[in-house]
């Protein structure tokens, strides 16, 4: 164990290591920041290198196997009723306890938390309940996906402007560090009662279409609440000594432990329920998976207090400086940069790039998912500098993206669509929650812009980018495998030409 413990840090420090060493270059260069500020980020980035490391040793012995044994057992029922009702908890609880939508919530101002998390729950329940029965009665992701984004873009236009960005940026955050394990992993059980050859690709999709889930029960929240008072910017306290320093720390460790214990308790409880009136797993596995729960607990408290203590007031300030600029279009190549590097620090990235290389067996590899993913975020964060720049609606990008990574499915093959949709909601995580959306909202405050409309919807643009470029490596990929299969023929021909004239 303490091999895997060690691995796992050595994964977490190259993960996050190139994101603290670029925003620790600008601090001291173009964005001068107070030096409390850097500290805090400082003990963040180790607090997120020590939590990153323990949740995902945490989700691989823990939260997978419990997703992939419920899915399967619910599904060997044959009881549609159950699956459904079953299905909508899961989604419901397992949402509730997402950490990156408990930040994006809490910046949410103007809607009170209970009010956004229970909409949203709702939304991914009802969802991953019609993800499910998509397996199940195998019917085609591209056709579904195709369906409701339509419905979704025509809906827009009954919507008030500043929900838009609101309800794009919930599908993303909703889709995190908690759901996006759990989710996968009982997609993949629910696929293995199948026997069927398509069985291991449809267990993608389950987070493609639970991410859309939360923007269609948002957007309908908008049109029926008013909301409450006027969006307050983000405060960042200055600290005298490391003493005040380390004391935020320690302050904010008993909010997050109780935060991350509601957040998996309803998930453990539901299990252990289901463990001891029908599963029955043998005490061995039983005894792994509670410790896979506290791996996965104490990795989310740590990783939860160094985002949202030590990362969340950097990206503020600095999107504050680089907005006050007179050369602020630097905005755009330095999101860029920070967004290329980000998506590594992503806690569910891992855990998607691991799950896709396992079951095409090594066909799709962790490396070229990475590759994908930090270039889809990296134009996504570029696109959203620019909309803070010059103000343009999220609906003129979000649009036309749609359109294109939809059309890109009916010309790829489907696993890459499946693993591109699923991309997206991986992406947009609680780093994104906790440091690029701060960052957003300094640089349109700093510039003059509105933040509701302007900054939020920065997750949304996470989220929507890799359904592109992982696509267009599917597209590459297939094109490459035609010329092969081609060669191959062609060499084939050639032998059966030979042989005929001996």
């Amino acid at each position: 164990m303490r091999q895997v413990i060690r691995e796992k840090l050595k994964e977490s420090l190259y993960s996050i290591l190139p994101v603290t060493i670029i925003v620790l270059v600008l601090c001291f260069s173009i964005t001068p920041v107070p030096v409390s500020t850097i500290l805090l980020f400082f003990v963040g980035a180790v607090l997120l290198i020590l939590g990153m490391a323990l949740f995902t040793l945490g989700a691989e012995i823990a939260m997978t196997p419990m997703g992939e044994t419920l899915g399967a057992h619910i599904t060997k029922q044959r009881k549609l009723w159950l699956l459904i009702i079953v299905g909508f908890l899961l989604g419901f609880i397992i949402t509730i306890a997402e950490p990156g939508l408990q930040v994006l919530a809490e910046q949410v101002a103007t809607i009170p938390n209970a009010i956004l998390i229970g909409t949203v729950a709702a939304g991914v329940g009802i969802f991953l309940v019609i993800a499910l029965l998509r397996i199940l009665f195998r019917l085609k992701l591209s056709y579904i996906l195709l369906g409701f984004y339509a419905f979704l873009f025509l809906f827009s236009y009954f919507v008030p402007a500043d929900f838009l960005p609101v309800a794009f940026d919930a599908g993303g955050a909703t889709t995190g560090s908690m759901t996006v394990p759990f989710i996968m992993a009982l997609g993949v059980g629910v696929a293995s009662v199948r026997s069927d050859r398509d069985a291991e690709d449809d267990s993608f999709g389950l987070i493609a279409v639970c991410s859309i889930g939360p923007i269609v029960t948002v957007m309908i929240l908008g049109m029926i609440y008013t909301p409450e008072g006027a969006y307050s910017p983000i405060t960042v306290t200055e600290f005298g000594n490391t003493v005040q320093v380390w004391q935020a720390f320690m302050s904010a460790f008993p909010t997050y432990f109780m935060e991350v214990l509601s957040a998996l308790a309803p998930i453990a409880v539901f299990f252990a329920l289901y463990q001891v009136v029908s599963i029955r797993l043998p005490k061995q596995q039983m005894l792994r998976i509670i410790v896979g729960i506290i791996y996965t607990y104490v990795g989310l408290v740590l990783f939860l207090t160094g985002a949202n203590v030590g990362f969340l007031p950097a990206g503020n300030l600095i999107g504050q400086a680089l907005g006050s600029l007179s050369y602020n279009w630097i905005l755009i190549p330095i999101g860029m940069i920070i967004g290329y590097f980000i998506i590594s620090a992503e806690p569910a990235v891992y855990v998607l790039n691991k799950q896709v290389e396992a079951i095409t067996e090594g066909a799709i590899s962790q490396r070229s998912m990475k590759l994908g993913l930090s270039v889809g975020v990296a134009l996504s964060l570029g696109l959203s500098m620019l909309r803070i720049l010059t103000g343009i609606s999220i609906m003129w990008i979000l649009l036309p993206g749609y359109v294109l990574a939809i059309g890109l499915a009916f010309f790829v093959p489907k696993i890459f669509t499946a693993i591109a949709f699923d991309s997206g909601g991986v992406a947009s995580g609680p780093l994104t929650s906790t440091f690029l959306l701060p960052l957003a909202m300094g640089a349109s405050s700093a510039v003059g812009g509105n933040i509701i409309t302007d900054a939020f919807g920065v997750i949304a643009m996470v989220a929507m980018t890799p359904l592109i470029t992982i696509q267009i490596m599917g597209l590459y990929y297939k094109i490459k495998s035609t010329r092969n299969e081609d060669a191959e023929t062609q060499t084939a021909s050639d032998i059966e030409i030979i042989d005929i004239s001996e």
